[in-house]
């Protein structure tokens, strides 16, 4: 057997699992070594992918040639576009997944990618030489040499359980933790802590009434998460379901506050606010007498089913009766309660945009290591990590995405240059540049730059130019097709819409509200033709142009915006200033810009308590 490698990717969550894929689709030769072979790219969690802003990420590792879309649709049993009644740049695609197909699709991508291959083990050690990374050591004492390592650890860092008053070591229930990096890593300087996560009953749905639930089907339309177009849903299709806690609930989870780790001093770290314990919820919003609660199943033939909004630690019979006081649960047989789990994580101020660390070169982290909650954000960091641990080892130039060109962008920004005092999750509010940054058009943003890195393939760079063209065509004929007033009016004032004065472009018409082009093509003969003619994704490439008339000003001014904050990304400034010597620099700023030494003049602005007045100096003293 070959111990050495050019890439070893260390543990194999929805991180690593794209990171080696990546990796070894690039060319490297890559090894991926996990603790259980038979829990690859597990969903620890909900049984879900997608979601706000968390399926524009989604949407653009497939746009760059990455296998969480594609493994997504394959195993999906419902499907959602949510938001659908605000604007575009709000759209978010959510798919349930069957838990299992997820993990053995994916085990089959993996065993089936060249240049990857799997190790099942316990990375216990990290080899270093000079500085750099040089390989790492296992529990079985295996020595395998890399020219550089991707720590994607997930909650297996010191990982500790917690039901009550109970704690169990362990990554996630019934699997062992990891020792021992934690603590080599802290000795060569980086900087840890400890962070709490949870997640909720499993329920048996043979002892739930669903009569007394509400249905949530899902859709049936063109949407998925891959670009690809021999990409589609598989199994069979399956509701969701929703109740809600009430007062008596709330009573009976109170009296057991007392023996609940978050509230007993039991557990001292860092816990998600946006993801709150239902005990959680009922000490902040006292006064709610009732939270929503979504029951999802777990996959195509399971009776198994994850219970969203009940995520808990408290002890066992507590979560219990409180779940036996919602009607629908009043016979109830869980399969395994909540729990909460305590981990390492490591400041991700210690990364540079690459994620490469600062302390050691070649060493790169990604996911649940560097602060994140989520699959999709563990999946983004996982792709970059990938990418620039090739070039590291292969040459080129180092790969980043910047804030207006991807939400990944955005995810990784906000960790090396603000740090997490939380779980950090992605929400469309982050981003500055959310129209441009829309779930429908990753595949303009990102497809063309992944293919130049020579990881988007042929095909997809196809798909693209073909999406590109059509909608092209569609834009150029509704610019120059004129309509006469007295022929269209009739239509107009049967859609309730104002008649025209005088003859117009077609273009202006489809920016009116409830006016796109399937709408005006039933009017409109050479567009029904034009829409018509379209062979290949016909719905998409409408979809896509409806939106680019539609919302073409907001579009540019973004762009406009876009393109002054990225004049400033261009003034790099890493290395170039002892900041503790500048007293012009408010103490904080000095601080500051010390510790996380920013790449540019942008990414300076964005540090919090450097202000506007810090920002002019530095460019003063560059001359601008």
């Amino acid at each position: 057997m070959n111990f050495n490698y050019d890439i070893i990717v260390v543990g194999a969550g929805h991180a690593g699992c794209e990171a080696a894929t990546t990796a070894a689709n690039l060319g490297s030769k890559t090894l991926l070594i996990t603790m259980d072979m038979n829990k690859i790219a597990q969903m620890s969690c909900n049984p879900a992918v997608g979601g706000i802003a968390k399926g524009q990420i989604v949407r653009e590792i497939d746009a760059m040639g990455g296998q969480m879309g594609i493994v997504t649709d394959k195993t999906a049993i419902q499907f959602r576009m949510l938001n659908r009644s605000k604007g575009p740049a709000m759209w978010s695609p959510r798919v349930q997944s069957d838990r299992e197909k997820f993990i053995h699709t994916w085990r089959s991508i993996i065993e089936n990618t060249p240049n990857l291959f799997l190790w099942q083990d316990t990375v216990t050690q990290l080899s270093f030489k000079n500085g750099e990374i040089t390989g790492v050591k296992t529990s079985l004492g295996v020595e395998f040499s890399a020219k550089a390592v991707i720590l994607t650890n997930g909650t297996f860092l010191n990982g500790l359980i917690h039901v009550g008053k109970v704690q169990v070591g362990g990554g996630r229930i019934s699997e062992p933790s990891s020792f021992g990096l934690t603590e080599q890593l802290t000795e060569m300087g980086f900087e840890a802590d400890r962070m709490k996560t949870g997640t909720p009953v499993r329920i048996d749905g043979r002892s739930v009434d669903f009569s007394l639930m509400e249905e949530q089907k899902g859709e049936d339309d063109f949407h998925q998460f891959s670009y690809l177009d021999n990409v589609h849903r598989e199994l069979k299709q399956r509701s969701c379901w929703i109740t809600y806690t009430s007062e008596k609930v709330h009573d009976l989870l109170r009296e057991g506050l007392d023996d609940s780790p978050l509230y007993n001093g039991q557990i001292q770290s860092i816990g998600p606010r946006y993801c709150p314990s239902i005990e959680t919820k009922i000490v902040t919003f006292s006064d709610k007498t009732s939270h929503q609660l979504f029951l999802e199943p777990e996959g195509e033939t399971t009776n198994e089913y994850y219970l969203n909004g009940f995520s808990s630690s408290l002890p066992l019979h507590t979560q219990l009766q409180a779940l036996k006081a919602v009607p629908a649960f009043r016979n109830v047989h869980i399969f395994r309660p909540g729990y909460a789990i305590e981990y390492d994580f490591f400041d991700p101020r210690q990364l540079t945009s690459t994620l490469e660390t600062k302390l050691v070169k070649n060493l790169f982290f990604a996911g649940q290591i560097n602060g994140t909650t989520g699959y999709e954000e563990a999946a983004g960091q996982g792709m970059i990590a990938g990418i620039n641990a090739h070039i590291n080892c292969h040459g080129g130039s180092a790969f980043t995405l910047r804030r207006d060109e991807a939400y990944i962008g955005v995810l990784i920004d906000d960790l090396i240059t603000k740090g997490v005092d939380e779980p950090y999750r992605m929400f469309t509010s982050r981003a500055e540049y959310r129209i441009l940054l829309r779930q429908d058009n990753a595949d303009e943003r990102l497809t063309l730059r992944s293919y130049e890195l020579g990881l988007a393939t042929e095909e997809r760079k196809k798909l693209l130019t073909d999406k590109e063209s059509e909608v092209k065509r569609i834009i150029e004929f509704v610019q120059n097709f004129s309509i006469k007033a007295d022929r269209i009016n009739p239509f107009l004032e049967s859609l309730g819409t104002a008649p025209l004065r005088h003859g117009v472009k077609l273009i202006d018409l489809l920016t009116r509200p409830h006016i796109d082009l399937q709408v005006m093509s039933e009017a409109v003969s050479p567009l029904k033709e034009l829409l018509s003619s379209i062979e290949n994704r016909q719905e998409e490439i409408i979809e896509s142009a409806n939106i680019e008339i539609k919302y073409d000003g907001y579009i540019k001014r973004e762009k406009i915006m876009a393109d002054k904050i990225n004049r400033l990304e261009d003034i790099r400034i890493k290395d170039k200033f002892n900041y503790n010597e500048i007293q012009s620099l408010s103490t904080e700023a000095r601080q500051k810009l010390t510790s996380i030494n920013p790449e540019t003049i942008a990414q300076a602005s964005r540090i919090p308590g450097v202000s506007p007045n810090d920002i002019s100096v530095l460019l003063v003293l560059l001359g601008r």
